[in-house]
């Protein structure tokens, strides 16, 4: 271990200048390396805590030895602090700072209060209008789930403006009761605001008597001679009844809380998170964090904190399995209560979050066990000097020779990392039919922008022994030292399981069939395919469009969007009258008849 003792002076002399304020403090290295990056409501007096060498554990030990200097960056309160230490963090990556890959969206359900007959739709992204947004949910099925129940209980409709606005008789949402067709009239716009608001309170969690509303109304109904009335509440009782006797007891009393516990087992860390929205269970998910291996439970949860909500809105509590040192700092900084409970349902949510978390990792440990012997087996049938811990698939795709994009995947030990799929639009090789010519172009550009710590041990292409001369010859005047490019062809009668495999001096062979490591390369093989064909097809539908719309003169990214939301197709465009299109806000008569001499003239 490097001087302990000249860290721990280092902290000392930079406590006495240290501000005593919120904001964010950097340890950085001889080598001018951020070690980490840390937040604090009195700067001065959290560094204070690393000059007590006793009491740190053994890889803060490591940190404070390795210390040459400090930085500070005052805010203005603690939710600043939090959102700038979230910054550097991934922008820094330090190396005693837990790293957690984030980048989940979570789907929302959305109502859009303003509109004349709102309605219910899922949403993913920023919150940025003034509609009102109810979630996070785990997952689309999650909230899939969610939106089947109001749609069977409440009635709302769930389509598209341009949909509603040209309908002139109820779709079949309507037949099987699950809208109540504002489009056409069918309920008043009082009534259906009356019950947009309850669809919030339920959603909130505020309105737990509506079966004792619902009821006396049905009884009024029903003493008014309004059977249709009747009839309809009579139906959302039954509904609502069914979600009831479906909800697990031990959310009912909680509104809108997380569930966050910790579990370690064999060197892995395993973090859950449970949401529960209005007695609703809204799916959970499992986090592995980086570096988190030497720390304990507190301190992981901790950064896990304080990294997932920067990125996500919080709930009013978030409950937790282990105590947190800087609790109160995160309340302030989040915006929720931090609790931890010893009985009661919270209590039991939390214990089945962290059997969760126990059980993910089992999982985890599991899958990674299977891919490591396939690596490991990969090594011993292709030759390899070492385990392959990076590795690169290659494929194209096209059309005719239209729309031409090549992609790459990449494979680790730790499954597929989709951060790092790249695509290619084909810009130089003329002939977009020449399979060999646009791999050459793709992995000429590839290995130009390539670094020290994104090279392969493994290039995989789709293709035989030509796609494999192709490239060696494209690449001829590179660094091949440590990759081993591998072809992969087709087998007999194109069989899948009996591919033959091409390297550069050796002959073509064939993995043992039905081998788990002849799974294993059909499955790199068959990831690279499915993500060159999505990417294509992409391509494909933005140019078409773009084709038929953007060449009409006046027509902007916006007048696009606003006549795609009101048609809801390129085809409903076409087909649209001049009065329709003089309907879309921003359309002027002068435009609409651009428009529609561009389709019919």
């Amino acid at each position: 271990m490097p001087d302990i003792k000249h860290g721990i002076e280092i902290i000392r002399k930079n406590v006495q200048i240290a501000p005593q304020k919120s904001g964010v403090y950097r340890m950085i290295d001889k080598n001018n390396k951020v070690l980490y990056v840390g937040k604090a409501k009195n700067i001065k007096k959290r560094i204070t805590n690393y000059t007590h060498f006793n009491r740190l554990p053994d890889h803060i030990k490591r940190m404070v030895s390795e210390v040459e200097r400090m930085e500070f960056i005052i805010v203005e309160n603690e939710a600043k602090a939090l959102l700038m230490e979230n910054d550097l963090i991934k922008k820094l990556e330090p190396k005693y700072n837990i790293l957690l890959k984030d980048d989940k969206t979570f789907p929302h359900l959305m109502i859009d209060t303003q509109a004349d007959f709102p309605a219910l739709r899922k949403s993913r992204g920023s919150h940025k209008d003034k509609s009102k947004y109810f979630g996070p949910f785990a997952s689309a099925t999650a909230v899939n789930n969610v939106m089947d129940i109001i749609q069977k209980t409440f009635l709302l409709r769930s389509c598209r403006d341009s949909v509603f606005n040209n309908r002139e008789r109820p779709c079949m949402l309507y037949q099987i009761k699950r809208c109540s067709a504002p489009c056409v009239g069918k309920i008043s716009k009082e009534t259906y605001h009356k019950t947009v608001n309850e669809v919030i309170d339920f959603l909130e969690g505020k309105n737990t008597d509506l079966k004792t509303q619902w009821s006396e109304q049905m009884q009024q109904a029903s003493e008014n001679m309004n059977y249709e009335l009747a009839i309809v509440l009579r139906d959302k009782i039954k509904a609502l009844s069914s979600i009831q006797s479906g909800y697990n007891v031990e959310y009912a009393e909680i509104i809108s809380a997380d569930a966050i516990a910790v579990a370690k087992h064999k060197g892995m860390v395993c973090i859950q998170v449970f949401f529960i929205r209005s007695g609703q269970n809204c799916g959970n998910l499992p986090y592995f964090p980086k570096q988190a291996e030497n720390m304990d439970e507190e301190e992981i949860l901790e950064g896990f904190l304080s990294t997932f909500y920067a990125e996500h809105e919080a709930p009013k509590e978030i409950l937790i399995s282990h105590n947190i040192e800087n609790k109160d700092f995160l309340e302030e900084a989040i915006g929720a209560k931090i609790n931890m409970y010893k009985k009661g349902n919270k209590a039991k949510l939390i214990e089945r979050a962290q059997e969760n978390a126990q059980a993910s990792i089992e999982r985890k440990l599991a899958e990674t066990t299977a891919v490591e012997a396939n690596l490991i087996e990969m090594q011993k049938y292709f030759n390899l000097p070492k385990i392959p811990q990076r590795i690169e698939v290659y494929d194209n795709s096209h059309n005719q020779g239209s729309y031409a994009v090549g992609a790459m995947i990449v494979a680790t030990p730790d499954g597929f990392d989709k951060k790092s799929y790249r695509t290619f639009n084909i810009k130089y090789t003329d002939n977009t039919n020449d399979d060999f010519a646009m791999m050459k172009e793709v992995l000429i550009r590839r290995f130009e922008r390539m670094s020290i710590e994104n090279r392969p041990d493994i290039i995989l292409l789709d293709g035989g022994l030509g796609q494999l001369h192709a490239v060696h010859e494209a690449l001829i005047d590179y660094d091949l030292s440590g990759i081993t490019i591998i072809a992969i062809s087709k087998g007999p009668d194109r069989n899948a399981g009996k591919e033959f495999y091409h390297i550069k001096g050796q002959e073509s062979f064939s993995l043992p069939y039905q081998s788990a490591i002849a799974f294993y390369m059909q499955n790199i093989r068959d990831e690279a395919h499915r993500f060159a064909i999505g990417t294509h097809r992409k391509k494909r539908a933005k140019s078409m469009f773009k084709s038929q719309i953007d060449e009409i003169e006046g027509i902007g990214s916006k007048r696009k969007k606003d006549l795609l939301n009101f048609f809801g197709s390129v085809e409903q465009i076409k087909g649209a009258s001049l009065s329709d299109l003089m309907k879309v806000e921003g359309i002027s008569k002068k435009i609409a008849e651009k428009i529609y001499k561009y389709f019919h003239i």
